[in-house]
């Protein structure tokens, strides 16, 4: 489906026209503009390539100088492909948030927030182990068993337990768009997106 990148701004409410109070999440979307164009004869499939938020010639390498070069577009930071965007875009067009609409829903993908290390009722939902009282010590947020102990006489692989929690890649569906803001480059979406505030996010059509 085509998309934007985009930045995460942060969180605010709008009024509705029924008077409620409706959280969203302030995204600056764009603009992207397009860096490469792949076909099913070149590359085996079709998409478009676009990159966000410009930066500097010294942060570049030569691979990437070469390949923005040969697209005649200024380096840029992030890129990603979308397809579904038609054949009449070109090397070096523009797209900008005017490729949403009001009242529409997107599929948002984002990086969540890192953690650090998690016990297994704050990464994996666990209750806990029995109950506080009956004078137990220690075990409240324990895992409980980890398996039989005399066959196989191992930790199965994928057993839940603690670790480092956060920092996957996370999509939310169905985000509805409450507001578009062209002349800012906004994008006002219903509800929560993963990520911290300034992260990069992928917004799907």
């Amino acid at each position: 489906m085509p998309g934007l990148l985009g930045k995460k701004i942060g969180m605010t409410s709008v009024f509705s026209a029924d008077g409620k109070n409706v959280p969203c999440t302030v995204i600056e979307a764009g603009p992207c503009v397009v860096t490469q164009l792949k076909t099913v004869e070149n590359d085996g499939y079709s998409a478009v390539q676009v990159g966000f938020q410009p930066k500097k010639e010294k942060h570049t390498t030569k691979a990437e100088a070469g390949h923005f070069k040969a697209a005649g577009v200024e380096p840029l930071r992030y890129l990603s492909e979308f397809d579904s965007f038609g054949e009449d875009v070109k090397l070096g067009d523009k797209i900008t948030v005017e490729l949403f609409e009001e009242n529409t829903y997107v599929d948002v993908i984002g990086t969540s927030k890192g953690k650090g290390f998690q016990g297994v009722v704050k990464r994996h939902g666990f209750g806990g182990v029995g109950q506080s009282t009956h004078g137990q010590h220690n075990r409240l947020r324990a895992p409980g068993s980890l398996g039989a102990s005399s066959f196989p006489s191992r930790v199965f692989k994928g057993m839940r337990m603690a670790g480092r929690t956060g920092g996957n890649q996370v999509t939310v569906q169905n985000l509805l768009i409450l507001k578009v803001i062209p002349e800012h480059n906004l994008l006002l979406v219903k509800g929560s997106v993963p990520g911290a505030k300034n992260s990069i996010v992928i917004i799907n059509k």
